[in-house]
Protein backbone atom coordinates (compact mmCIF):
# COMPACT_ATOMS: atom_id res chain seq x y z
CA UNK A 1 0.00 0.00 0.00
CA UNK A 2 1.87 3.40 -1.19
CA UNK A 3 1.65 6.32 1.37
CA UNK A 4 1.24 10.19 1.04
CA UNK A 5 2.37 12.58 4.08
CA UNK A 6 0.35 15.61 4.30
CA UNK A 7 -0.24 18.46 6.92
CA UNK A 8 -3.85 18.83 5.81
CA UNK A 9 -6.39 16.15 4.57
CA UNK A 10 -9.67 17.80 3.31
CA UNK A 11 -12.89 15.25 2.77
CA UNK A 12 -15.02 16.54 -0.28
CA UNK A 13 -14.30 19.17 -2.70
CA UNK A 14 -17.84 21.25 -2.45
CA UNK A 15 -17.92 24.39 -1.31
CA UNK A 16 -16.42 24.16 2.01
CA UNK A 17 -13.60 21.64 0.93
CA UNK A 18 -12.19 24.09 -1.47
CA UNK A 19 -12.71 27.19 0.61
CA UNK A 20 -10.42 25.90 3.25
CA UNK A 21 -8.08 23.63 0.82
CA UNK A 22 -7.33 27.09 -0.92
CA UNK A 23 -6.85 29.09 1.90
CA UNK A 24 -4.18 26.62 3.30
CA UNK A 25 -2.36 27.02 0.22
CA UNK A 26 -2.35 30.22 0.03
CA UNK A 27 -0.67 29.82 3.05
CA UNK A 28 2.26 27.79 2.35
CA UNK A 29 0.08 24.20 3.88
CA UNK A 30 0.42 20.97 2.38
CA UNK A 31 -2.80 20.21 1.71
CA UNK A 32 -4.88 16.80 -0.17
CA UNK A 33 -8.27 16.70 -1.15
CA UNK A 34 -10.18 13.89 -1.33
CA UNK A 35 -13.30 13.56 -3.23
CA UNK A 36 -15.68 10.54 -3.51
CA UNK A 37 -17.85 11.77 -7.04
CA UNK A 38 -16.90 12.41 -10.06
CA UNK A 39 -17.38 16.40 -10.93
CA UNK A 40 -19.80 17.53 -12.60
CA UNK A 41 -22.30 16.33 -10.09
CA UNK A 42 -25.97 17.00 -8.64
CA UNK A 43 -25.84 18.42 -6.05
CA UNK A 44 -28.63 20.68 -4.21
CA UNK A 45 -28.29 24.15 -2.56
CA UNK A 46 -28.46 26.68 -5.59
CA UNK A 47 -29.32 29.73 -4.08
CA UNK A 48 -26.18 31.44 -1.89
CA UNK A 49 -26.76 34.34 0.51
CA UNK A 50 -23.97 37.41 0.30
CA UNK A 51 -22.08 36.05 3.36
CA UNK A 52 -20.63 33.54 1.11
CA UNK A 53 -18.77 35.95 -1.26
CA UNK A 54 -16.21 37.05 1.90
CA UNK A 55 -15.51 33.29 1.90
CA UNK A 56 -14.73 32.76 -2.10
CA UNK A 57 -13.17 36.44 -1.97
CA UNK A 58 -10.97 35.58 0.89
CA UNK A 59 -10.06 31.64 -0.42
CA UNK A 60 -9.41 33.53 -3.83
CA UNK A 61 -11.86 31.83 -5.60
CA UNK A 62 -14.67 34.89 -6.99
CA UNK A 63 -12.54 35.33 -10.07
CA UNK A 64 -13.10 32.50 -11.72
CA UNK A 65 -16.85 32.02 -10.34
CA UNK A 66 -17.53 35.49 -11.45
CA UNK A 67 -16.18 34.49 -14.81
CA UNK A 68 -19.11 31.65 -15.09
CA UNK A 69 -21.76 34.84 -15.34
CA UNK A 70 -23.97 32.79 -12.51
CA UNK A 71 -27.31 34.71 -12.32
CA UNK A 72 -26.85 37.60 -9.50
CA UNK A 73 -29.23 37.47 -6.43
CA UNK A 74 -29.91 40.46 -5.20
CA UNK A 75 -32.23 39.76 -3.06
CA UNK A 76 -35.57 37.38 -2.60
CA UNK A 77 -38.68 37.14 -3.10
CA UNK A 78 -41.72 35.16 -0.68
CA UNK A 79 -45.10 35.10 -2.09
CA UNK A 80 -48.24 34.15 0.01
CA UNK A 81 -51.46 34.08 -2.01
CA UNK A 82 -51.36 38.03 -3.37
CA UNK A 83 -49.20 38.56 -0.55
CA UNK A 84 -45.75 39.46 -2.16
CA UNK A 85 -42.33 40.75 0.59
CA UNK A 86 -39.41 41.14 -1.52
CA UNK A 87 -35.88 42.01 0.55
CA UNK A 88 -33.40 43.37 -1.11
CA UNK A 89 -29.57 42.85 0.51
CA UNK A 90 -28.60 46.07 -0.71
CA UNK A 91 -31.46 47.64 2.29
CA UNK A 92 -29.88 45.84 4.95
CA UNK A 93 -28.29 46.33 8.55
CA UNK A 94 -24.69 46.65 8.55
CA UNK A 95 -21.93 46.31 6.10
CA UNK A 96 -21.79 43.24 4.00
CA UNK A 97 -22.02 41.74 0.37
CA UNK A 98 -25.27 43.49 -1.25
CA UNK A 99 -25.56 40.57 -3.69
CA UNK A 100 -24.42 36.51 -4.42
CA UNK A 101 -25.28 34.24 -6.99
CA UNK A 102 -27.95 31.21 -7.55
CA UNK A 103 -26.24 28.82 -9.18
CA UNK A 104 -26.45 25.22 -10.84
CA UNK A 105 -24.55 23.69 -8.18
CA UNK A 106 -22.58 20.75 -10.61
CA UNK A 107 -21.10 23.81 -12.55
CA UNK A 108 -20.38 26.04 -9.62
CA UNK A 109 -18.71 23.13 -7.49
CA UNK A 110 -16.94 22.21 -10.90
CA UNK A 111 -15.59 25.20 -11.40
CA UNK A 112 -14.12 26.11 -7.56
CA UNK A 113 -12.74 22.54 -7.83
CA UNK A 114 -10.99 23.11 -11.25
CA UNK A 115 -9.57 26.61 -9.91
CA UNK A 116 -8.45 24.30 -6.65
CA UNK A 117 -6.42 22.07 -8.92
CA UNK A 118 -5.13 25.20 -11.29
CA UNK A 119 -3.54 26.50 -8.03
CA UNK A 120 -1.44 23.37 -7.76
CA UNK A 121 -3.48 21.56 -4.91
CA UNK A 122 -3.54 17.73 -4.78
CA UNK A 123 -7.35 16.96 -5.37
CA UNK A 124 -8.23 12.96 -6.50
CA UNK A 125 -11.99 12.82 -7.63
CA UNK A 126 -13.51 8.79 -6.95
CA UNK A 127 -11.39 8.38 -3.79
CA UNK A 128 -13.31 7.54 -1.35
CA UNK A 129 -12.26 7.30 2.80
CA UNK A 130 -12.71 3.91 4.07
CA UNK A 131 -11.18 4.20 7.43
CA UNK A 132 -9.95 6.48 9.85
CA UNK A 133 -7.69 6.57 12.72
CA UNK A 134 -5.46 8.55 14.92
CA UNK A 135 -2.74 8.94 17.25
CA UNK A 136 -3.03 11.90 18.79
CA UNK A 137 -3.79 14.52 16.52
CA UNK A 138 -2.36 12.32 13.74
CA UNK A 139 -4.13 10.45 11.59
CA UNK A 140 -3.87 7.70 9.32
CA UNK A 141 -6.67 7.66 6.60
CA UNK A 142 -7.04 4.67 4.09
CA UNK A 143 -8.49 5.66 0.58
CA UNK A 144 -9.69 3.43 -2.33
CA UNK A 145 -9.41 5.03 -5.48
CA UNK A 146 -11.60 4.35 -8.79
CA UNK A 147 -9.33 1.71 -10.11
CA UNK A 148 -9.47 0.19 -6.34
CA UNK A 149 -6.07 0.87 -5.19
CA UNK A 150 -5.61 1.35 -1.67
CA UNK A 151 -3.14 4.20 -0.11
CA UNK A 152 -2.59 5.39 2.96
CA UNK A 153 -2.60 9.65 3.78
CA UNK A 154 -0.78 10.45 7.03
CA UNK A 155 -1.66 13.99 8.02
CA UNK A 156 -1.49 16.40 10.73
CA UNK A 157 -5.21 17.47 10.87
CA UNK A 158 -8.61 16.40 8.86
CA UNK A 159 -11.15 18.78 7.38
CA UNK A 160 -14.34 16.95 7.14
CA UNK A 161 -16.44 18.62 4.37
CA UNK A 162 -17.55 15.46 3.05
CA UNK A 163 -20.94 16.86 3.58
CA UNK A 164 -23.82 14.27 3.18
CA UNK A 165 -21.65 11.82 2.71
CA UNK A 166 -20.71 12.46 6.53
CA UNK A 167 -17.56 10.61 6.63
CA UNK A 168 -15.94 11.39 10.16
CA UNK A 169 -19.36 11.62 11.79
CA UNK A 170 -20.23 7.92 10.65
CA UNK A 171 -17.16 6.90 11.30
CA UNK A 172 -16.09 8.39 14.49
CA UNK A 173 -19.88 7.56 15.94
CA UNK A 174 -20.92 11.51 16.24
CA UNK A 175 -23.94 11.94 14.33
CA UNK A 176 -27.18 12.94 16.64
CA UNK A 177 -31.05 13.94 15.84
CA UNK A 178 -31.51 17.40 14.94
CA UNK A 179 -33.72 19.42 17.29
CA UNK A 180 -35.87 20.44 14.14
CA UNK A 181 -38.82 18.92 13.11
CA UNK A 182 -38.92 16.08 10.23
CA UNK A 183 -38.74 17.96 6.86
CA UNK A 184 -38.07 16.54 3.21
CA UNK A 185 -37.95 18.18 -0.19
CA UNK A 186 -38.55 17.04 -4.19
CA UNK A 187 -36.77 19.10 -6.65
CA UNK A 188 -35.46 19.21 -10.23
CA UNK A 189 -34.56 21.74 -12.88
CA UNK A 190 -36.67 22.79 -16.10
CA UNK A 191 -35.93 24.74 -19.49
CA UNK A 192 -38.00 27.65 -18.57
CA UNK A 193 -39.62 28.38 -21.79
CA UNK A 194 -41.97 30.21 -20.26
CA UNK A 195 -39.42 33.00 -18.32
CA UNK A 196 -40.81 36.18 -18.36
CA UNK A 197 -38.22 39.03 -19.52
CA UNK A 198 -36.55 41.19 -16.61
CA UNK A 199 -36.60 40.81 -13.17
CA UNK A 200 -39.56 38.80 -12.85
CA UNK A 201 -37.92 35.66 -14.98
CA UNK A 202 -34.92 36.09 -13.22
CA UNK A 203 -35.83 36.53 -9.36
CA UNK A 204 -35.30 33.53 -7.02
CA UNK A 205 -39.20 33.10 -4.95
CA UNK A 206 -40.30 31.16 -2.57
CA UNK A 207 -43.99 30.25 -2.86
CA UNK A 208 -46.13 29.48 0.49
CA UNK A 209 -48.76 27.04 -0.02
CA UNK A 210 -49.46 26.31 3.27
CA UNK A 211 -47.30 27.69 6.34
CA UNK A 212 -45.17 24.19 6.37
CA UNK A 213 -45.21 24.00 2.55
CA UNK A 214 -43.31 25.81 -0.37
CA UNK A 215 -42.40 25.61 -3.41
CA UNK A 216 -38.50 27.06 -4.55
CA UNK A 217 -38.21 28.55 -8.15
CA UNK A 218 -34.49 29.36 -8.80
CA UNK A 219 -33.78 30.72 -12.16
CA UNK A 220 -30.49 30.16 -13.69
CA UNK A 221 -28.39 32.08 -15.86
CA UNK A 222 -28.22 29.50 -18.23
CA UNK A 223 -32.44 29.45 -18.83
CA UNK A 224 -33.06 26.57 -16.52
CA UNK A 225 -34.81 27.00 -13.26
CA UNK A 226 -34.61 24.84 -10.25
CA UNK A 227 -38.06 23.83 -8.87
CA UNK A 228 -38.30 21.96 -5.80
CA UNK A 229 -41.04 21.69 -3.00
CA UNK A 230 -40.82 21.92 0.49
CA UNK A 231 -43.03 20.41 3.79
CA UNK A 232 -43.40 18.21 6.55
CA UNK A 233 -42.10 14.48 5.55
CA UNK A 234 -45.53 13.04 5.70
CA UNK A 235 -46.92 15.80 3.39
CA UNK A 236 -44.49 15.47 0.90
CA UNK A 237 -44.94 11.42 0.87
CA UNK A 238 -49.16 12.52 0.56
CA UNK A 239 -48.62 14.22 -2.89
CA UNK A 240 -48.07 11.05 -4.41
CA UNK A 241 -49.86 7.43 -3.69
CA UNK A 242 -46.94 5.48 -5.42
CA UNK A 243 -44.13 7.71 -4.47
CA UNK A 244 -43.68 9.25 -7.76
CA UNK A 245 -41.36 12.24 -6.97
CA UNK A 246 -42.20 13.42 -10.70
CA UNK A 247 -46.28 13.26 -9.67
CA UNK A 248 -45.53 14.65 -6.87
CA UNK A 249 -43.75 17.80 -7.85
CA UNK A 250 -46.10 18.14 -10.57
CA UNK A 251 -49.04 17.92 -8.10
CA UNK A 252 -46.87 20.17 -6.02
CA UNK A 253 -46.95 22.61 -8.31
CA UNK A 254 -50.50 22.80 -9.46
CA UNK A 255 -50.60 24.11 -5.95
CA UNK A 256 -49.03 27.61 -7.02
CA UNK A 257 -51.37 29.83 -8.47
CA UNK A 258 -48.82 31.95 -8.82
CA UNK A 259 -46.73 29.82 -10.66
CA UNK A 260 -49.51 27.24 -12.45
CA UNK A 261 -49.44 29.00 -15.68
CA UNK A 262 -45.24 29.62 -16.04
CA UNK A 263 -44.40 25.57 -14.48
CA UNK A 264 -47.91 23.31 -15.96
CA UNK A 265 -46.67 20.94 -18.62
CA UNK A 266 -43.20 21.68 -18.58
CA UNK A 267 -40.58 19.05 -18.96
CA UNK A 268 -38.39 18.26 -15.93
CA UNK A 269 -35.14 17.77 -17.47
CA UNK A 270 -34.10 15.21 -14.70
CA UNK A 271 -36.37 12.52 -12.31
CA UNK A 272 -37.05 14.48 -9.55
CA UNK A 273 -35.00 13.76 -6.14
CA UNK A 274 -35.98 13.05 -2.69
CA UNK A 275 -34.12 14.44 0.08
CA UNK A 276 -35.61 12.65 2.95
CA UNK A 277 -35.28 14.20 6.67
CA UNK A 278 -32.66 16.14 5.71
CA UNK A 279 -31.53 18.23 8.69
CA UNK A 280 -29.15 17.29 10.59
CA UNK A 281 -25.94 17.74 13.61
CA UNK A 282 -23.57 16.47 15.48
CA UNK A 283 -22.50 15.17 18.72
CA UNK A 284 -19.35 17.60 18.64
CA UNK A 285 -17.91 19.80 15.67
CA UNK A 286 -14.26 18.85 16.51
CA UNK A 287 -11.76 16.62 17.75
CA UNK A 288 -7.82 16.22 18.50
CA UNK A 289 -6.45 16.71 14.71
CA UNK A 290 -10.16 16.87 13.20
CA UNK A 291 -12.28 19.86 12.17
CA UNK A 292 -16.20 18.73 10.99
CA UNK A 293 -17.28 21.54 8.23
CA UNK A 294 -20.28 22.17 6.09
CA UNK A 295 -23.07 19.83 5.94
CA UNK A 296 -20.85 17.22 7.61
CA UNK A 297 -21.78 18.99 10.52
CA UNK A 298 -24.98 20.73 10.78
CA UNK A 299 -27.80 21.33 8.00
CA UNK A 300 -30.51 23.30 8.75
CA UNK A 301 -33.52 23.46 6.24
CA UNK A 302 -33.19 25.09 2.44
CA UNK A 303 -35.78 28.08 3.27
CA UNK A 304 -33.26 30.62 3.59
CA UNK A 305 -30.53 29.34 2.11
CA UNK A 306 -28.19 28.81 5.17
CA UNK A 307 -26.35 25.88 3.84
CA UNK A 308 -23.48 26.91 1.77
CA UNK A 309 -22.76 29.74 4.18
CA UNK A 310 -22.43 27.73 7.01
CA UNK A 311 -20.35 25.18 5.15
CA UNK A 312 -17.35 28.12 3.68
CA UNK A 313 -17.92 29.92 7.31
CA UNK A 314 -17.00 26.41 9.13
CA UNK A 315 -13.86 25.47 6.33
CA UNK A 316 -12.37 29.09 6.24
CA UNK A 317 -12.39 29.34 10.23
CA UNK A 318 -11.22 25.44 10.76
CA UNK A 319 -8.36 26.58 8.42
CA UNK A 320 -7.66 29.36 9.92
CA UNK A 321 -7.36 27.65 13.42
CA UNK A 322 -5.32 25.22 12.16
CA UNK A 323 -2.92 27.56 10.29
CA UNK A 324 -2.53 29.19 13.95
CA UNK A 325 -2.26 26.44 16.14
CA UNK A 326 0.33 25.01 13.24
CA UNK A 327 2.35 28.39 14.30
CA UNK A 328 2.53 27.21 17.68
CA UNK A 329 -0.65 29.66 18.69
CA UNK A 330 -2.77 28.06 21.46
CA UNK A 331 -6.68 27.47 20.01
CA UNK A 332 -9.77 26.91 21.94
CA UNK A 333 -11.50 25.06 19.25
CA UNK A 334 -14.32 24.93 21.69
CA UNK A 335 -14.47 28.52 21.84
CA UNK A 336 -13.20 29.54 18.66
CA UNK A 337 -14.66 26.95 16.65
CA UNK A 338 -17.65 25.40 18.06
CA UNK A 339 -19.01 28.07 20.26
CA UNK A 340 -18.89 30.60 17.65
CA UNK A 341 -20.15 28.72 14.84
CA UNK A 342 -23.09 27.66 17.28
CA UNK A 343 -24.15 31.29 17.46
CA UNK A 344 -24.84 31.44 14.26
CA UNK A 345 -26.58 28.69 13.79
CA UNK A 346 -28.66 29.00 17.15
CA UNK A 347 -29.70 32.49 15.19
CA UNK A 348 -30.55 30.57 11.85
CA UNK A 349 -32.54 27.82 13.84
CA UNK A 350 -34.61 30.35 15.42
CA UNK A 351 -35.34 31.89 11.76
CA UNK A 352 -36.08 28.23 10.73
CA UNK A 353 -37.94 27.74 13.78
CA UNK A 354 -40.38 30.62 13.61
CA UNK A 355 -41.08 30.57 9.77
CA UNK A 356 -42.41 26.77 10.22
CA UNK A 357 -44.65 28.27 13.30
CA UNK A 358 -45.68 31.27 11.12
CA UNK A 359 -44.16 34.11 13.34
CA UNK A 360 -41.77 35.41 10.90
CA UNK A 361 -44.37 34.88 8.35
CA UNK A 362 -46.38 37.04 10.11
CA UNK A 363 -43.40 40.03 10.44
CA UNK A 364 -42.71 39.05 6.21
CA UNK A 365 -46.18 40.20 5.03
CA UNK A 366 -47.18 42.90 7.83
CA UNK A 367 -48.40 45.78 6.50
CA UNK A 368 -47.93 48.63 6.72
CA UNK A 369 -43.88 47.46 6.18
CA UNK A 370 -41.75 48.38 8.75
CA UNK A 371 -38.56 49.45 6.94
CA UNK A 372 -36.04 49.36 10.42
CA UNK A 373 -37.62 46.01 10.95
CA UNK A 374 -37.65 44.71 7.70
CA UNK A 375 -33.71 46.25 7.29
CA UNK A 376 -32.35 44.09 10.27
CA UNK A 377 -34.19 40.67 9.24
CA UNK A 378 -32.78 41.47 5.59
CA UNK A 379 -29.12 41.30 7.45
CA UNK A 380 -29.91 37.67 9.09
CA UNK A 381 -31.41 36.50 5.63
CA UNK A 382 -28.31 37.83 3.95
CA UNK A 383 -26.04 35.58 6.23
CA UNK A 384 -24.57 38.24 8.42
CA UNK A 385 -25.59 36.59 11.95
CA UNK A 386 -22.68 36.92 13.81
CA UNK A 387 -23.54 40.73 13.70
CA UNK A 388 -24.64 41.21 17.28
CA UNK A 389 -25.10 44.92 16.92
CA UNK A 390 -28.19 43.97 14.92
CA UNK A 391 -30.87 43.11 18.05
CA UNK A 392 -32.50 40.77 15.60
CA UNK A 393 -29.55 38.27 15.99
CA UNK A 394 -28.61 39.51 19.29
CA UNK A 395 -32.00 38.60 20.59
CA UNK A 396 -32.89 36.13 17.93
CA UNK A 397 -34.89 33.52 20.02
CA UNK A 398 -37.48 36.31 21.72
CA UNK A 399 -37.92 39.07 19.35
CA UNK A 400 -39.46 37.40 16.47
CA UNK A 401 -42.06 35.51 18.76
CA UNK A 402 -42.57 38.61 20.69
CA UNK A 403 -43.36 40.90 17.88
CA UNK A 404 -45.80 38.60 15.68
CA UNK A 405 -47.85 38.29 18.83
CA UNK A 406 -48.09 41.70 19.55
CA UNK A 407 -49.07 42.43 15.48
CA UNK A 408 -51.96 39.70 16.39
CA UNK A 409 -53.14 41.26 18.91
CA UNK A 410 -53.52 44.75 17.04
CA UNK A 411 -55.15 42.66 14.13
CA UNK A 412 -57.37 41.25 16.77
CA UNK A 413 -58.19 44.33 18.32
CA UNK A 414 -58.37 46.72 15.43
CA UNK A 415 -62.30 47.60 14.45
CA UNK A 416 -63.53 45.52 11.34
Amino acid sequence: MTQEFVDVLVIGAGPSGCVSASYLHKNNVKVKVVEKTKFPRLVVGESLIPRVMDHFAEAELYDALNAMNFEKKLGARFIRGEEICVFDFSQKFGEGWDWTWQVPRADFDNTMAQEVVRKGIDLEFETEVLEVSFEGKKSKTIVKDKDGNLKEIHAKFIVDSSGYGRVLPRLLDLDTPSKLDPHSSIFTHVKDINREEGEEGTQISFDILETEVWLWVIPFSNGNTSLGVVGPTDFINSLSENKDNAEALRNAIQKSDYYIKRFKGTEFLFEPVKLENYSRAVKRMYGDGFALTGNSSEFLDPVFSSGVAFATESGMLAAKLYLKESQGIEVDWEVEFTQYMKRGIAVFTTYVQEWYTGNLQTLFFHQPENPDVKEKICSVLAGYVWNEENPFVKKHDHVIANMAYLLNMQKEQSPE
